[in-house]
């Protein structure tokens, strides 16, 4: 289309220039358009719209009730809500062959902009343009009469397009950027005191998308980078102000259509960035530039096609090591046309496109994928009244896919925000919550939750959630088998209840808390699983170490854990179930002899000839004897007073020995609960020294592909045998080597 405004033909360049007004804004409410020339014949458009209602810079108006006197009566009591404003702007667009013609016309461009009037204009539409000659310099189109072009008592109105060649912009050594820089600094004045508030620079190439450069009055007059290559008007249907909580960075990619943003969290200086992710928005158009609405078929189809190609470039950037590491990708597409459907009854079709494509959005940590449409829903022959709705599809957990369905309504604020439409799970987790509020950071269990998963494993506390997922499963499949109607599943298929160590760690107790709140690096639930064959629910103790908890390794508060949740199990008769994600006994460091100890070596320039002994200078050892962190001899050395540590205690328990003896108190309760009651053990990342005990004294073992049972690492055992005989844990205690043993 852009080509068309260089067009011989007077009439076609017009006609070109109102055609890309009308598509970039069909999602606003164009009330007048109208044409114009500049001295030189140069083709005008200007036009006037109305911001949308889900626009975010759409003001709310609240009526105050000071205004009414305790005298006075209303009969209408909707006039003290909340009243949205409507918000308008006025925009001009013009084509020009070079920068120095644009800053030939530029005053004129911008008292045209000011002057020009839109009260009371007859209509005048596309067909109606002969040719150049026929029109005035003034010819107007307009599809409502009594508009004020210019609201005086609004802020920064208006908008100004100017389109440049790009071939008027190759001569020289500076860059496009630098060149159009230079023109906006130049005129900077005249576009604060003529109230523009942004101007967008189209830089038409041959037979490909034009070239967006938008400079705004905020930026005082700098280009916005996260604008760049994008059509101003399309975005906020991007929802780029979503990301506000983001440093956001911009990645091109060859697909205009797609826009490819890196975010990363927001925090305090000095702080460590944690929460980076990648943003892809996309916008689904018409399929044509005549209808306003489209089809299910094409909107399902359109969106799966747009959904791919985002998948693709994801690959691309998500292995790059300039954008690691990255989690919780998000994924927005906007469907601009009305569909008409019932929006309950495309949950099916959103279901299964996410789980085919499952596994790469695992593999990608894309957790949620939003959609947001325009639709008329259609019942019986009836159509409603058109509403936005939204699509949630939230996979964080890595294993169970939620959707969620909202529409948009004006809240009491007169803002939107969203209402869940049930699908059967009641309430939505945004329900009631802002439409456009930003995006929020990664929470405290979302982190743990990334760490998990990157070593292959989910995290503890979405095991319970699991088990949920797996009995809805069953059911499904029971009633499938059955008639439904001699089917009765149960309201609450789970019951989920934690135990923790009480206060004087004699005893574990049932509490109900949210999850991430444990201290200690395993974790025990009293789970009653009301099952097909059981359908008042029968009980099982799970256990099962945090891999995020000091790497899941073994200390004595996590022995006596595991330790007091198999008694409660042998006590009960109830099963026993081992989730074993750890990496064996711990060894632990005291980290405040770490910041301090010295070394003594054996020839200072040549440390590889390794040390005579550990030593802390006279201050050090005052400081760490006072918390009897270590003990040490007093020597003389170097003439100086030296403090040769002889033991490291640690002011903090579970750091040595005393791991060793936990680890053979629970290996003695597995070979207990083996006689007494049913021993199942599940290894779904690693196993290790202690760990591997666990597994294999216990009755049954499923272990997950990718996972190992050990007792020491390829590694170590390489450097005892002084070759490389093992390549991986996997040829120690991997699946192809301990299914073997276990038949």
């Amino acid at each position: 289309l852009p080509q068309f405004f260089y067009h011989r033909n007077t009439c076609v360049r017009r006609a070109a220039l109102e055609v890309y007004i009308r598509r970039a804004y069909t999602a606003y409410n164009i009330s007048c358009l109208s044409h114009s020339k500049l001295p030189d014949d140069t083709c005008v458009v200007l036009s006037q719209f109305t911001l949308p209602s889900s626009h975010p810079h759409r003001q709310a108006v609240t009526r105050r009730h000071s205004l009414i006197s305790r005298e006075e009566s209303y009969s209408n009591l909707t006039d003290l809500v909340s009243k949205t404003q409507d918000v308008q702007r006025e925009a001009l667009m013009v084509a020009l062959d070079s920068l120095e013609h644009a800053d030939k016309f530029f005053q004129e461009l911008l008292d045209l902009l000011q002057q020009h009037s839109l009260q009371n204009s007859p209509t005048t539409s596309l067909n109606e343009i002969s040719d150049a000659d026929s029109l005035s310099p003034l010819s107007i189109s307009s599809t409502n009469n009594g508009n004020q072009l210019f609201d005086t008592a609004q802020p920064l109105p208006n908008i100004l397009y100017l389109s440049i060649p790009s071939s008027s912009l190759e001569e020289g050594l500076m860059s496009d950027l630098e060149k159009l820089q230079k023109f906006v600094d130049k005129h900077s004045e005249q576009l604060t005191q003529y109230k523009i508030r942004r101007l967008t620079f189209l830089v038409i190439r041959d037979r490909t998308y034009p070239v967006y450069h938008t400079f705004r009055n905020r930026l005082n007059w700098t280009e916005d980078s996260i604008y760049r290559h994008l059509e101003p008007a399309l975005a906020f249907q991007l929802e780029l102000t979503k990301m506000s909580n983001f440093d956001i960075v911009r990645i091109s990619v060859n697909n205009p259509t797609i826009h490819f943003y890196f975010g990363s969290a927001k925090v305090e200086g000095g702080r460590q960035v944690t929460d980076k992710r990648f943003f892809i928005r996309s916008i689904i158009g018409h399929h044509d530039l005549v209808d306003k609405s489209a089809s299910l078929e094409y909107m399902i189809k359109e969106g799966e096609r747009t959904f791919l190609e985002a998948l693709d470039y994801l690959e691309l950037f998500f292995t790059d090591p300039k954008y690691q590491p990255s989690d919780c990708n998000h994924i927005f597409l906007h469907v601009i046309p009305t569909v008409i459907i019932n929006p309950l009854k495309v949950e099916e079709d959103l279901h299964k496109m996410a789980m085919t494509h499952a596994i790469r959005l695992l593999r990608l940590r894309v957790t949620v994928a939003e959609i947001k449409c325009r639709i008329r829903v259609c019942e019986e022959g009836q159509s409603s009244e058109e509403q936005n709705i939204r699509f949630f599809l939230i996979c964080e957990s890595g294993y169970y896919l939620n959707i969620y369905v909202y529409r948009e309504i004006e809240g009491p604020n007169g803002k939107l925000i969203f209402e869940s439409i049930s699908l059967g799970r009641g309430r939505g987790p945004h329900h009631g919550m802002k439409a456009y509020y930003p995006y929020l950071t990664k929470d405290h269990l979302q982190s743990k939750r990334f760490t998990a998963q990157s070593m292959g494993t989910s995290y503890v506390y979405d095991f319970p959630e699991i088990f949920n997922q797996t009995l809805k499963l069953e059911w499904e499949s029971y009633v499938e088998k059955n008639s439904p109607t001699e089917v009765c599943i149960p309201s609450e298929l789970m019951v989920a209840t934690e135990l923790i160590l009480t206060p004087d760690e004699s005893g574990l107790e049932e509490v109900n808390r949210v999850p991430g709140l444990n201290n200690v690096g395993m974790v025990a639930w009293r789970l009653r699983l009301n099952t097909p064959e059981y359908p008042k629910g029968r009980d099982v103790i799970v256990i099962a170490n945090d891999i995020t908890f000091q790497i899941g390794s073994f200390g004595p508060k996590e022995d006596l854990v595991f330790q007091l949740a198999s008694q409660l199990s042998r006590r009960l008769g109830l099963p026993r179930v081992y989730i074993s994600v750890n990496s064996g006994a711990r060894i632990g460091l005291a980290d405040e002899v770490k910041r301090l100890f010295r070394v003594a070596w054996v020839d200072a320039n040549s440390p590889d000839k390794g040390y005579k002994y550990l030593y802390l200078t006279s201050g050090e050892f005052a400081q760490l004897s006072k918390k009897g962190s270590v003990k040490a001899e007093l020597i003389e050395e170097d003439e100086q007073s030296r403090y040769r540590i002889t033991d490291i205690i640690g002011e903090r328990d579970g750091l040595g020995v005393e791991n060793l003896r936990g680890s053979g108190a629970i290996a003695g309760e597995t070979s207990l609960a083996y006689e007494e009651v049913v021993t199942i053990s599940l290894v779904t990342c690693r196993a290790i020294g202690i760990g591997a005990y666990l597994v294999r004294l216990g009755q049954r073992v499923i272990q997950v592909e990718d996972s190992h049972i050990i007792l020491t690492g390829a590694g170590a055992l390489n450097k005892v045998l002084g070759r490389e005989v093992y390549l991986s844990n996997y040829q120690l205690g991997g699946t192809q080597i301990m299914h073997n043993n276990g038949e």
